[in-house]
């Protein structure tokens, strides 16, 4: 649950907000004597004019829903997609062990967090309906599922389909690790 606060974070961070934040000088003229003048003060000026392509959310019905990109830090998923192996391999010894469903479920949600925090949405999103497809009944992948569905849609995005997720971006080991 922490992480979605994570991702609200990311998301309203990056959203046009709609004052301005240009420093106006401004001097009080009102003073009682006209001998004891006060010292000129910055404030922010705000506008309820439009600063920008409009209010986050907003979207035109009449424009056609722009495609999917793949973006954010490539980062090490070595260790994730191990467990994610041997979990699998677990399944395929043993499907109907509920035990090595829900182990697979978490291996793949553990990599989704990892992809999450790396803002690698399309990759972390096929994560989560895999960790779906081993536990259906896994509630934090199901809420990730929505939440990015949601960041899809409010974007007037199309979403990846179940199946053409990317993989996790390529990792060089140049890049640092969070």
């Amino acid at each position: 649950m922490k992480n979605i606060g994570k991702l609200l974070v990311l998301i309203a961070g990056s959203t046009v907000a709609a004052c301005s934040t240009n420093a106006v000088r401004v001097s009080d003229n009102s003073a009682a004597s006209n001998t004891a003048k006060l010292p000129e003060q910055s404030v922010i000026a705000h506008s309820n004019e439009p600063t920008g392509p409009g209010p986050a959310g907003t979207i035109d019905p009449s424009k056609p829903k722009s495609k999917w990109t793949q973006s954010g830090t490539p980062i090490d998923t070595k260790k994730f997609d191990e467990a994610i192996k041997a979990a699998d391999s677990a399944v395929k010894k043993s499907p109907k062990n509920a035990d090595a469903k829900k182990a697979l479920a978490k291996a793949y949600f553990d990599r989704g967090m990892a992809l999450t925090d790396a803002r690698q949405y399309p990759s972390a999103l096929g994560d989560y309906r895999k960790a779906l497809d081993a536990d259906p009944n896994m509630a934090e992948a199901k809420e990730w599922v929505d939440q990015i569905m949601g960041i899809y849609a409010s974007m007037n995005r199309e979403a990846p389909k179940p199946g053409e997720e990317p993989p996790p971006l390529p990792y060089d080991g140049k890049e640092k690790d969070k």
